[in-house]
């Protein structure tokens, strides 16, 4: 579990295919190499996926062909650059919402306006998704907690604080660019509640 509040933004240093598989290796900047194990779950872009190795220079992960059809991860390169989170642990503070790391699809990046204090990004996305966002509620962009603007049939919008801008992937993004989101959890668990 996660609260999409990104902690580091990696470099991408290795990224190998193997068949319906992609090995990514990972260089943090601010995350201690020393405090990572094998085994632990580390969201990347907001999939969460399992550390596999440690090495001198950053630690490796492997996304598999279900996380490969879903996100956009099987489009990282080498010096491309990663939002990365840690799970929580108990007693953590839970200052964005919940996430879980579980890739819902993509989205593109329809405009970018730049209000000085404030960046505004629409985003389209599918209708199977939209369904799930409400003004004012949350989603996870690229693994960003972010708070909804506004809401149509076919996009929706956010604003990025500049701390935000400038401390995730979310500055760089240009229209065409492609985002993994998750919707809230919570507003699929009430819609199956409410259709049985």
């Amino acid at each position: 579990m996660f609260t999409g509040l990104v902690e580091d933004v990696g470099a991408i240093v290795f990224a190998e295919r193997r068949s319906d598989a992609v090995v990514l290796g990972v260089r943090p900047q601010r995350i201690a190499l020393a405090e990572l194990e094998v085994g632990e779950s580390i969201c990347h872009n907001g999939s969460c996926l399992t550390v596999t190795d440690v090495t001198a220079d950053g630690y490796r992960v492997l996304a598999g062909g279900e996380t490969l059809a879903r996100t956009t991860l099987g489009t990282l390169t080498v010096g491309g650059r990663v939002n990365l989170e840690r799970s929580l642990r108990v007693g953590d503070r839970l200052g964005g919402h919940w996430v879980t790391g579980h890739i819902d699809g993509t989205g593109e990046l329809v405009s970018r306006t730049d209000l000085g204090s404030n960046l505004v990004l629409v985003f389209g996305a599918p209708s199977s998704l939209l369904r799930y966002v409400v003004e004012k509620g949350s989603i996870a962009v690229a693994g960003v907690s972010l708070t909804i603007n506004a809401v149509d049939p076919a996009t929706f919008s956010v604003a990025i604080i500049p701390h935000t801008r400038d401390h995730t992937t979310l500055g760089d993004l240009a229209p065409g660019d492609r985002v993994n989101l998750e919707v809230d959890i919570l507003a699929k668990h009430v819609e199956k509640l409410v259709k049985s």
